[in-house]
């Protein structure tokens, strides 16, 4: 009791600390914000959180250590390198916060330190001893019996062997280039004529991280079979391995030493759309320029010598603080394969996705979503029946056209095949393939000319922006009379999906995302108008019912938000509710100030980057900010106004940050229907606003506490309800 006291006292001394001495409060006080990136270093906290417990099943704990360190290469790679450039550059434009680049890499690293301790800790005091004890060991090899360091070593001689390629570094031989993220050792060796020598070697990324071995009492039986291919719950790390027959690449040479380590390289390269005359080529050459990037971030092992660590910082250009050294294996993001063991009893239980009756296979969907709008809330409903809209359309004689927008599409894409069959049934097919979304630019690539050789008409995107709105739109034939919205002579219906989520049926069950069915004839001439403005030319920006960026949007946000304040001012019953992944814009962040100073009081869930600061008095008191980070990751922006009673709700693709609504093509569309916007306002939002379990609460000073049920309330994970409830918001009730 005595240790929350003192907790609780801390935080109003920091809320008071951070008040402005003035009566009228400045909202570009850089106080008043808190920075991007640490931010987001705060969210991976969450991350790791996930993994350090211990109510979730061990695997899924694994997978979250494994996010965690993919989610800092990313950092690295766009956040940090994009620092880099700025303080190369001299940049003199603050973010609200106020910090230079140069603070915020010196905080970045002082925030960072401590959380990679925390994360190899988990790896090998938790994790670690639990995974064996579960029969899953992560062997060194010096652990490895004799029959199979002799299977290994034939396994390496047979297949590892042909694909290495040891390179020198002396003075006949130039330092070789890294390549981004790749694993690689330092080799040190004694030359009997020469001396000691440094050689690089590259482990090839053409065999798992973690090689699977079998028992030594099962090691026989996979003589021919080759280790790749066994079923053993046994790994040992491929660098490992190759250390171990260093000397058969170094015949006649003494082993002195051999040292992991990775570099992290800039991944964000400009594209200069203007001067391409070809926009794939170009983003094509951006992708393999990712390789060559500056160098940002060397990660090292512990026990790398002072002078080969020397030898590398100084041939990769980088400065002493953007070294890191670990405590173990370096890239801890390939534990994603470890999380892959089909151990079900260790992972998360499976459960049925929901399918709503209208949309069961039997019926028929487009005489379904005549009949009224359809809102899916995935994973719990099943994506499914997205897919099978537009199978249907591809076959259906009376579809004339199908539109759509493909931002990250995913291997093997079901919605991509039921395109191309589309075209060959003769529909009218147009895709915009979006080149620029980050790290899927090579898949969406290929399936960009899988489409234009199946003769559908690509675009890739609108010069100078990401389009990064989801849309579906079908034109199919019919009559008038069938229709819930009749107009005089109608003979084409629009039918629309429209998303906060990609149309990407792997994510889909990996993501919450809200999809959304309707033939609205309003939405649908919107629709049409905004694919016309992102396939042809148009300074359309404003619509009847869509909101879009860049545009009026942001525009449109703001002025929803000054209504609820003058609401607020006559009814006393102000209240907003927003669902996002990340809030950034000062614009709307200062908005949303007014709105607390105001009286208003406002909710905000928010999964990532926050940069508005609650709590602070007299300016944010009346605003709570909460995050989830569990099983699911949550994608969904939604946002609720309460507006006197008479309540409007968004849904859409746009976070509240400037690159969405200034330099992407977004969308937000209202939930009309009262049946499905009560729906969402209750069973969706307001469950995850009262999650009392995998919630969050953002502090004034930045950090983020647990939030616990209050004495006598129950106890509430949004996710777990929402499995145990899915469909609810189906309900003809």
């Amino acid at each position: 009791m005595g240790k929350k006291k003192k907790k609780k006292k801390k935080q109003v001394k920091r809320s008071a600390q951070l008040e402005t001495s003035k009566s009228n409060v400045g909202l570009d006080a850089p106080h008043l914000y808190i920075n991007r990136e640490l931010s987001w270093l705060q969210f991976n906290h969450r991350v790791l959180e996930e993994a350090l417990d211990k109510r979730h099943p061990l695997l899924e704990r694994v997978k979250f250590l494994s996010i965690f360190a993919s989610n800092l290469d990313e950092f690295f790679m766009i956040r940090v390198s994009g620092l880099r450039r700025q303080l190369a550059a001299g940049a003199l434009k603050a973010p609200p916060d106020g910090m230079t680049p140069a603070e915020q890499l010196a905080a970045i690293r002082r925030e960072l330190l401590p959380e990679l301790s925390r994360q190899y800790d988990c790896w090998h005091y938790d994790l670690l001893p639990k995974l064996r004890e579960a029969g899953i060991k992560v062997l060194n090899y010096s652990d490895l019996k004799h029959k199979q360091c002799k299977l290994l070593r034939q396994y390496f001689r047979e297949e590892i062997f042909p694909t290495l390629t040891p390179l020198a570094f002396d003075p006949g031989h130039p330092f070789p280039h890294i390549s981004n993220l790749s694993l690689n050792l330092a080799v040190v060796i004694n030359d009997p004529l020469r001396g000691e020598r440094f050689a690089r070697l590259k482990a090839p990324g053409t065999f798992p991280r973690l090689l699977r071995i079998p028992s030594e009492e099962t090691a026989d039986d996979y003589q021919s079979l080759g280790l790749a291919q066994t079923m053993s719950s046994n790994f040992v790390w491929l660098e490992e391995a190759v250390v171990a027959n260093l000397d058969m690449l170094f015949p006649g040479m003494e082993i002195v030493a051999a040292y992991p380590f990775r570099v992290t390289r800039d991944a964000d390269p400009e594209i200069e759309e203007d001067e391409a005359a070809d926009l794939l080529t170009s983003i094509q050459e951006s992708v393999r320029m990712r390789h060559f990037g500056l160098a940002v971030r060397l990660e090292v092992d512990g026990d790398m010598s002072e002078r080969v660590r020397d030898t590398l910082i100084a041939n990769l250009g980088l400065a002493p603080y953007q070294v890191y050294t670990v405590d173990g294996p370096i890239g801890l993001a390939d534990l994603v394969d470890l999380a892959r063991v089909n151990r079900p009893e260790l992972k998360d239980s499976p459960f049925q996705q929901s399918v709503p009756p209208p949309l069961s296979p039997e019926k028929n969907i487009f005489s379904a979503i005549r009949h009224r709008n359809v809102l899916l809330y995935h994973p719990y409903d099943s994506f499914d029946p997205v897919v099978e809209f537009v199978r249907r359309a591809a076959r259906d004689p009376n579809v004339l056209a199908i539109k759509q927008t493909l931002y990250r599409v995913g291997p093997d894409s079901p919605i991509v095949a039921a395109l191309m069959k589309a075209r060959k049934n003769g529909k009218q097919v147009a895709v915009l393939v979006e080149l620029k979304a980050r790290f899927d630019e090579e898949n969406n690539i290929v399936w960009a000319r899988a489409l234009e050789q199946a003769g559908v008409h690509v675009v890739y995107g609108v010069m100078g922006l990401k389009t990064h709105t989801k849309l579906l739109l079908v034109v199919r034939r019919e009559g008038a009379a069938s229709l819930p919205f009749e107009r005089e002579g109608d003979t084409l219906t629009r039918y629309v999906h429209m998303s906060t989520g990609n149309y990407n049926d792997v994510t889909a069950r990996l993501y919450t995302d809200i999809g959304f069915f309707t033939c609205d004839p309003d939405i649908g001439a919107d629709v049409s108008d905004l694919f016309n403005a992102l396939t042809g030319y148009s300074t359309k920006q404003e619509y009847r019912k869509l909101l879009v960026a860049p545009g009026v949007m942001r525009k449109e946000i703001l002025n929803r938000i000054e209504r609820e304040i003058e609401r607020h001012q006559e009814r006393g019953d102000g209240y907003l509710a927003f669902k996002m992944n990340a809030l950034v814009d000062r614009a709307c962040i200062q908005a949303l100030y007014r709105a607390s100073q105001a009286g208003v009081k406002v909710d905000l869930q928010v999964r990532g980057i926050c940069c508005l600061r609650p709590g602070v008095p007299r300016v944010s008191e009346n605003i709570t900010v909460t995050s989830i980070v569990g099983r699911f990751l949550e994608h969904p922006r939604l946002y609720y106004f309460h507006n006197g009673g008479e309540d409007e709700m968004l849904l859409g693709s746009a976070d509240l940050m400037p690159r969405n609504l200034d330099r992407r093509v977004e969308q937000l569309f209202p939930v009309e229907d009262a049946r499905l916007r009560d729906a969402v306002r209750a069973q969706i939002l307001g469950i995850h606003l009262r999650d009392n379990v995998q919630a969050r609460r953002l502090l004034p000073d930045g950090s983020y506490e647990r939030v616990h049920p209050e004495p006598g309330e129950p106890e509430l994970d949004s996710q777990s309800w929402m499995i145990e409830h899915r469909g609810i918001w189906h309900s003809e009730e």
